[in-house]
């Protein structure tokens, strides 16, 4: 597994406040699958919880369902090709983590895998909402774990260019822009 640290549970919000691409890992009944989206966000800080739009038509939304579990993996700029592969094709009718030989490393709280390789990785147990799920394919979750990759992410921030590796932020039409070299603004208060 590549290396990771836990994040304080108070903070992991910080994983995805800027709003990378994630890849959403599912698992259940010996099956699992990866998905990318586009659309996820922090959504509450205690307990912290998420949001992502997984559509009616995908294996994922059938294996978070069944599991109540799914983790949102943040990949970096190396990973695109990854992130594009997997948003494509559809898990019913292929194993993706074998067709693309993702390697992954269990999860501590959830069933769903840690891709290996991701900047930050946030396990989360899914909160239902039957009527938003069927209405909007908008699913809450609460985060249960949180970890990073220390090269990328420390106590509580990302680091200056994310160690050599940015997280990539999905426009359409496979056409990317990576998270660039952050500023700080001294306290107005």
């Amino acid at each position: 597994m590549s290396q990771r640290i836990a994040v304080d549970l108070a903070k992991s919000y910080r994983l995805l406040n800027h709003g990378p691409t994630v890849m959403v890992a599912s698992a259940h009944a010996g099956r699992r699958n990866l998905m990318s989206a586009a659309w996820s966000m922090p959504l509450d800080f205690a307990p912290p919880k998420v949001a992502v739009v997984i559509d009616k038509s995908t294996f994922t939304r059938e294996l978070v369902e069944a599991s109540g579990e799914f983790v949102l993996c943040v990949p970096s700029r190396a990973q695109a090709r990854l992130a594009l592969q997997v948003g494509a094709e559809s898990g019913r009718e292929v194993d993706k983590f074998a067709a693309h030989d993702i390697r992954y490393a269990p999860a501590a709280r959830v069933g769903a895998p840690l891709v290996e390789g991701c900047l930050g990785w946030l396990e989360c147990r899914l909160i239902p909402e039957p009527h938003i799920q069927q209405a909007y394919d908008l699913f809450l979750g609460e985060v249960v774990a949180a970890w990073a990759d220390p090269e990328a992410f420390d106590d509580g921030h990302w680091k200056p260019g994310q160690g050599g590796q940015p997280s990539i932020h999905y426009v359409a039409g496979g056409h990317f822009f990576e998270t660039g070299a952050g500023f700080e603004i001294p306290d107005v208060r």
